[in-house]
């Protein structure tokens, strides 16, 4: 069962660590759970004050620390509110508990970042899904259809296929953006039509069986009388490839996610083109964006997670991009394990720009 495959985990993460004990403390999680619960407790519901504790040695204890889910850099560590952290305090009132309370963040991070053998094979076989549903769309896409039809298809395909959650929000998943005026980021599909000589960019992916999928292709539909690519439509393709390449080739156990960024970056910078104004990749789990460390830059916005070290069983996305004027935008996003080896793709990756 994957809830005792995780606190099996988190104990020796404690131990780890060095934290004797780890305090989840939540009240009526149906008007909003602490986003650790799904791992530790399973799709169950809490009403009155409950804690839940983990301990390193599964015994009653004295304990020197005592981690609380507050984090000021991952939204997934953060799940104890200010006003239930007064209320705690209340309880521990006269004790020397008070003074004991530290972060569960590194706790938290390496929960949902080291993915046990049966959460990679449910990531993989949410990306199986995802790339069918692609062919499917692939095959059906035609010049004069609107980005939102083409949205629309992958959505019946989920259906038939008894998928119900995308990986994030319907409306702006999957996104389809052609030709070189399509608003790209996590905006929904528009009424914008498939013109030939414009690249058509999707970003998709579902939630199946908890776990999520986050891939990004690229097609080109060809003009009259072209039997390839323009040449900076190809060049543009061929760029963000290579920068793929280098992200996956820089990733490693003990890398930062900032030297993954960088490896990635400077291809694109360096083929001329302006830095894409985003991480190059993230975590994959129960959520697209799934917590812990982020192969980002080291911007303001990405706090401390720049800096955190992969490991072995983390699973990233790898999605460089850029623009080609005239064309539309470039963006591929492949998922991937890193083992103590090497880095694999939990899916086919695009390698070759896909023409129709």
């Amino acid at each position: 069962m994957l809830v005792q495959e995780k606190t099996t985990q988190a104990i020796a993460i404690l131990d780890e660590l060095g934290i004797d004990a780890w305090l989840t403390f939540v009240r009526e999680t149906s008007a909003g759970g602490d986003p650790v619960l799904p791992l530790i407790y399973g799709p169950h519901s809490l009403t009155w004050q409950s804690a839940l504790l983990l301990s390193r040695t599964g015994e009653r204890l004295d304990p020197r620390q005592i981690a609380l889910n507050y984090s000021p850099n991952d939204v997934y560590a953060d799940g104890l509110g200010h006003g239930l952290y007064q209320v705690l305090l209340g309880y521990l009132a006269g004790t020397s508990y008070a003074e004991r309370l530290v972060s569960a963040e590194g706790i938290i991070g390496a929960l949902r970042g080291r993915k046990t053998p049966a959460e990679v094979a449910r990531i993989r076989t949410a990306v199986a899904t995802t790339l069918e549903i692609y062919r499917r769309a692939f095959d059906f896409m035609q010049p004069g259809m609107s980005e939102a039809q083409v949205g629309a298809f992958m959505h019946g395909q989920m259906a038939a296929l008894a998928i119900e959650e995308t990986a994030w929000d319907r409306a702006s998943c999957p996104a389809v953006n052609s030709g070189p005026h399509s608003p790209v980021g996590h905006a929904g599909p528009t009424d914008l039509r498939l013109e030939r000589g414009h690249i058509v960019h999707f970003d998709f992916g579902i939630r199946q069986d908890d776990y999520c999928s986050d891939i990004q292709r690229v097609v080109y539909l060809l003009r009259p009388g072209e039997t390839s690519a323009p040449e900076p439509v190809q060049r543009g393709f061929d760029t963000v490839l290579a920068a793929v390449d280098a992200a996956v080739t820089a990733m490693r156990p003990g890398v930062t996610g900032m030297e993954v960024d960088a490896a990635a970056r400077r291809v694109i910078v360096d083929a001329g083109y302006p830095e894409f104004r985003y991480a190059t990749g993230h975590h994959l789990g129960r959520n697209a964006h799934d917590g812990g460390g982020v192969l980002g830059p080291a911007w303001e916005r990405y706090g401390d997670t720049p800096f955190r070290a992969l490991e072995a069983g983390h699973v990233y996305t790898v999605e460089p991009g850029l623009a080609v004027p005239g064309y539309g935008y470039v963006g591929l996003e492949e998922d991937v394990l890193v083992t103590e080896e090497e880095t694999v793709y939990l899916g086919a990756p695009q390698r070759e720009l896909i023409l129709r």
